[in-house]
Order: structure tokens, then sequence, then C-alpha cells
């Protein structure tokens, strides 16, 4: 459905697609909310499919169905956000299915508009919220003006899912396998979440660890160690572990300006994020990674991360 070549590495963009939903005021005004959510993110949109209810869920889950072979729930994301849906005539709907951590999901939205590409530049925090319902700050990725002024929210889809119950992280490991690391790791999320569930894996392996929210301060984070460590920073700052969607500056650009550094290029980058098409793992070894990971499997992330960092260690000696 999408042209998965069209974004280069280290373009600092990103392609949304542009979505609607409807709340009908209780003096019969409709309200538009407009939101976006990443394209890498999004398999297919279709039109609602004959959906199998389920017993005994919540409301705003409409039921299943099956998508060639795979069994999809499907979330209706306003009565999620507990908005009042305008008349049927009004609506456009469509499902939007979503693909993160290898998991689809169908979420109704009352309109699917068009495909935008955006400048992360142009891509602010979620410092308030401009939304409906139970949407609040921890469910937005960031916001961007669009024509007339209009304000756009990028949805993480993400987190609604793991806040819905549908799917959780995997947070259990053998203690066998997990290697002790002397050194500090540079850690990149947007998500305090996210951030969190890193930095706990890494300090369980013994590493110290810097933590930075988007693509610019870890920039700023690397500078101030260059500062303190000098030319010896590529034997303490053992790996940096980065997420791919991050406001400012996302992860593939971010990775882009450590490999143009001479002081940093040495320096592993491992790509840890929800965005698990292999369009974008291309695109992150194209980036100069050393390996791309789905959030968040708890045995997978030990394994690769110690991997990546012997590998580098032999390439040392």
């Amino acid at each position: 459905m999408f042209d998965d070549d069209v974004l280069k590495v280290g373009s600092n963009e990103m392609e949304l697609v542009d979505f609607r939903i409807l709340k009908q005021e209780d003096d019969g005004t409709i309200y538009e909310g407009i939101y976006g959510v990443n394209v890498a993110k999004v398999r297919e949109i279709i039109k609602i499919p004959k959906l199998t209810e389920l017993p005994g869920v919540p409301e705003y889950i409409e039921g299943i169905f099956d998508l060639r072979g795979v069994v999809i729930p499907v979330v209706n994301l306003a009565k999620w956000m507990e908005i009042n849906e305008p008349p049927a005539d009004k609506l456009k709907p469509r499902v939007i299915i979503a693909e993160f951590s290898d998991i689809l999901i169908g979420f109704i939205v009352h309109e699917a508009k068009r495909i935008r590409r955006i400048s992360w530049n142009d891509i602010e925090p979620a410092s308030f919220v401009a939304g409906m319902g139970s949407l609040d700050k921890s469910q937005i990725t960031g916001v961007t003006r669009i024509e007339n002024d209009e304000v756009l929210l990028i949805l993480d889809l993400e987190s609604v899912v793991q806040e819905l119950g549908i799917y959780q992280p995997n947070m259990e490991a053998d203690n066998n396998i997990i290697d002790q690391i002397e050194g500090t790791a540079l850690i990149l999320d947007d998500s305090v979440t996210a951030r969190r569930l890193v930095n706990d894996a890494l300090k369980r392996m013994g590493m110290r660890v810097v933590e930075a929210k988007d693509g610019k301060e870890g920039l700023e984070k690397l500078n101030e160690l260059y500062e303190v460590y000098g030319d010896k920073l590529e034997k303490e700052l053992r790996i940096i572990i980065s997420d791919v969607e991050m406001p400012r500056m996302d992860g593939f650009h971010f990775a882009a300006n450590v490999k143009e550094d001479e002081r940093f290029k040495s320096i592993p980058i491992v790509f840890n994020s929800s965005i698990s098409d292999h369009f974008s793992e291309i695109r992150g070894k194209e980036a100069g990674a050393d390996a791309y990971l789905t959030k968040f499997d708890a045995s997978v992330f030990y394994k690769e991360i110690s991997k990546v960092i012997k590998s580098h260690v032999k390439t040392e000696e």
C-alpha cells in the first residue's frame, strides 16, 4: 500500500497517515480531531469488515475478524476515547491495521484522509493535549501544525494498546543469559516507560546509564561524555540504544549524525523500536546500526546487546 523506499536515511522526515475522529457536542456541533500515525506502523487501511463480537470485553473492542489467516482484534478509538460520535451518515469509517512488536491490531477511525510527510524538526513534544475524552499526553508522540494553523496529534498506538492490556512487554529472562558488562550505555527514547524498561535491563547487566529523550538531546549527551572521557570515550561508552520515533530528531537521523562524527562513529548503535516492519530494519542498518530490535522481549534484548558489545570488543583487539 505504501512506498517504503520514499524516505531516505538521515532525511529527518517521517510519513504519517492523517486520520480523523469526530465528536458531536451537546448542541449538535461536530468537532474534528486530527491525528496521525507513522506509516511504518500501518499495514493497510480497509473498510470495516464483518466482525465477530466477543463476550465480556469492553465496549470499545468491537470484535475480531480474519485477515488472510490472521485473527485481528478491532478497537473503536472513539469509544475508547469516550467520545460522543456523530450519526453514521456523517462518517466515512475505516479500519487502520497497525503492526508493532509483531502484533496486528485494527483501529476504527471516522475518516482516513491522506499521507503527510513531516520533518521531525516541526514536531514538538506533547507538553499539552488538545485531544478529547480519555486521551492524555502519554499516548501522544508529538504535535505539529498543518494547514489553516490546525494541530495534528501524533498518536502512540503502542501505549494505547498497552493500556488496553492487549499487548504487554515480555520482561522475563533467565539469569544465565545475562552477561555482566562494565561501562556506560546511552539510551534514547521519548517514552518514559520505554526508557525505564531499557534502563532497568542495562543496570541488571551491571552498566551505568545515561538517558536522552530524543536525537538532539542524545547528541548533546554524547558531547558531554566526550568532554569527560575525551578519546577514551569509546572504551567507556559501550553501546547506544535508540528508539526510532522521537520528536525534534528521530533515531535514523541521530545515527547518521553519530556515524559521520569521527569521535563517535566506532560506538555501536542498536535500534529498539516498536516498528517491526522489514524496511525499518533495512533503514536502521543503512544508518549504521549494529542491530535492530523490536520492543520488548527481555531475553532477546540481553542476548543481542551482549553480542553487539562483545563483537565490538573483538574488533578493538
